[in-house]
């Protein structure tokens, strides 16, 4: 290394931060006056013209910093092979070398377009340089296996990162959140890496003030690659730290980087099993499909920083904990992405039908029934929640040096409990409703069968085992989980699905007239039904008591008096009446308004209507 001391570099993490925000803007001058502007296209998310090559600024942010830090000595032994016992090369030295070469790469890239294949043979030329340099994720025992997948993971990161490159600001934040986390992880144990870290989070933080939306600059492939490059070489470093456990070792490095992993594994194999090119650019990444469901590009991007943050939060949780403690975590984590890979998945981004290579096999029949009757993935997910509810009972009731003890016998009653509860489900027949529209009637048949199922385990544990070395408050605590977490998976689906539906309603904005149980029942209709392409902003009603309330989260924005006032406010094409009261004079009232004004006007009813069965 250059520098004996790194504690006292630290101040060299500050020059990346202010390196990239001075030569961000020059960059990106230089980029518009040369032409080097990047143009909307049918693939891409961007609707503006805007400079690109943002890339540069990064690099020389990261680059200059990085050149002093680095002990490119430490390479030399593992070229000329002295030893077989050879320590690991400087981490800032391996990085600076990949992420030049990388630069160049996705420099080239930008200005010729290069083909897919040709990068991919340099991304795995610079991962073969890392995995020859001594750097492995250690997750095998063979040497050979484990270098191959340590050679995957590096370019299927620095891939990942490229392609989340899709919305402004989203990569650079991904990355800035992941570098933060790793700093964190290595600060006190792998000094170098630390500072490594945080010289990337620097420049990244000072590339994002002009990368956020509405961006005025892009990184290009030039940024995305080495960025993708660099933070997945950090997470090798972590098996070095020598705090790794059999669990932590293996989901750490992925936790960090979740958002990238989830979102190119959903695009390349929804892509690959819809008969598209999996390295063809696109508009269903997973930012694109939280915008088609309603939230906004700023939303969407910030919700996925959320996600990034709370996966890193997790890692450190779990690099600081056993192995049996881990779980509390990694599987209520593990069932959110899932949950929401799912969420994702059904949302239509092209005309064309997705999944198009499953349509029309003889296995088929077998998808749509998992797919579209969800009754077999609330099984699965059941069973899942069931066994996590009753492992984290257990954290919650022993402390650490007790849970070793009793572990052993959470495994040996764990299958029990579990055929007690979904057999207690089966009989009380909560698999038997329509889980889109529960009620008030459903809530209490869950409760049933889950106290159903907690009686049961109960009985079985006395009768199997004599409750020796059991705890009863074990089941208590298991009882508040298992049903907190069962009817929680339900609302969320409710949640997401009410959602969607409010978020991508489109059609003529309308006011509702009368915020009563007919309202209620209309707006319902509305939500569910979209040929009618309405689009309501809210309620007025006579009763001013109601004034300033909502209605199933839509205000209630005043009486009939005030609607002048909300006419220009909502841009109003018309007005919905949900009442049945036949007063001629409102009614009147109302078509005048209508008339005056340029409004639609329709009313709504319900009623029923006989069927003449004469022939």
């Amino acid at each position: 290394m250059f520098f004996k001391d790194i504690s006292a570099l630290y101040f060299i993490a500050f020059l990346s931060f202010f390196l990239c925000l001075a030569l961000t803007p020059l960059v990106r001058f230089l980029s518009t006056k040369k032409g080097w502007i990047d143009y909307p296209v049918k693939d891409r998310w961007h609707k503006k013209p805007t400079a690109f090559l943002g890339g540069v600024a990064i690099y020389i942010g990261i680059a200059i910093p990085l050149f002093f830090i680095a002990d490119f000595s430490s390479i030399l032994p593992h070229i000329i092979k002295t030893s077989n016992h050879i320590a690991l090369p400087s981490i800032g030295a391996v990085i600076w070398i990949g992420i030049t070469i990388l630069f160049f790469l996705g420099l080239i890239d930008d200005f010729i377009h290069i083909k897919p294949h040709t990068k991919l043979v340099g991304q795995i030329l610079v991962a073969s340089m890392v995995s020859f340099s001594g750097f492995r994720l250690h997750w095998f025992s063979s040497l050979t296996v484990d270098t191959i997948l340590t050679i995957v993971w590096i370019v299927g990161i620095t891939n990942a990162f490229n392609l989340i490159d899709n919305m402004d600001g989203l990569c650079a934040g991904i990355g800035f959140i992941a570098a933060s986390y790793l700093a964190l992880l290595y600060t006190g144990i792998l000094p170098e890496a630390a500072l490594v870290s945080v010289v990337i989070a620097g420049a990244l933080a000072a590339f994002l003030l002009y990368n956020s939306n509405p961006a005025s600059i892009f990184m290009g492939d030039c940024g995305s690659l080495f960025i993708g490059f660099s933070l997945s070489m950090l997470c090798l470093c972590y098996p070095e730290t020598g705090t790794a456990n059999l669990i932590s070792l293996y989901v750490v490095p992925i936790m960090i980087l979740m958002v990238p992993i989830i979102d190119t594994s959903m695009v390349t194999l929804i892509r690959i099993l819809s008969d598209r090119k999996a390295s063809v650019g696109g508009k269903d990444h997973t930012s694109h499909r939280l915008v088609l469901m309603g939230l906004s590009e700023k939303g969407a991007v910030v919700l996925l920083y959320g996600i990034g943050a709370v996966s890193g939060m997790s890692a450190l949780f779990v690099s600081k904990s056993d192995s049996l403690t881990s779980p509390a975590v990694i599987i209520p984590l593990v069932l959110s992405i899932i949950l929401m890979g799912i969420y994702l998945a059904q949302i239509r981004v092209y005309p064309e039908k997705e999944f198009s290579l499953l349509r029309g096999k003889s296995y088929t029949p077998i998808l749509m029934e998992l797919t579209y009757k969800r009754q077999f993935m609330l099984v699965i997910l059941d069973f899942c929640l069931i066994a996590f509810a009753y492992y984290l009972s257990y954290r919650l009731r022993f402390d650490s040096n007790e849970f070793f003890v009793y572990f052993k016998v959470f495994l040996h009653s764990l299958p029990a409990i579990i055929v007690c509860k979904f057999a207690a489900f089966f009989v009380m027949g909560i698999y038997r409703g329509v889980w889109g529209y529960m009620s008030t009637n459903d809530v209490l048949v869950y409760l049933k069968a889950l106290s159903l199922g907690s009686i049961m385990s109960v009985v079985t544990v006395i009768y199997i085992y004599r409750f020796e070395t059991f705890s009863k408050g074990i089941f208590v605590i298991d009882w508040f989980l298992t049903t907190g977490f069962l009817l929680g998976s339900r609302v969320s689906f409710l949640f997401f699905r009410d959602t969607m539906k409010r978020k991508i309603l489109a059609g003529k904005t309308v006011l509702i007239y009368g915020a009563g149980r007919g309202g209620e029942i209309l707006l319902r209709e509305i939500l569910n039904n979209k040929k009618l392409k309405i689009k309501p902003v809210g309620f007025i009603d006579d009763d001013e008591l109601k004034t300033g309330k909502t209605l199933q989260g839509y205000p209630i924005l005043g009486a009939f008096k005030d609607i002048g006032f909300h006419l220009n406010n909502y841009k109003i094409s018309g007005m919905l009446i949900s009442f049945n009261n036949k007063d001629p004079q409102k009614l009147e009232a109302i078509k005048d308004f209508c008339k005056a004004n340029h409004l639609f006007l329709k009313q709504f009813s319900i009623h029923l209507e006989d069927v003449t069965l004469e022939i």
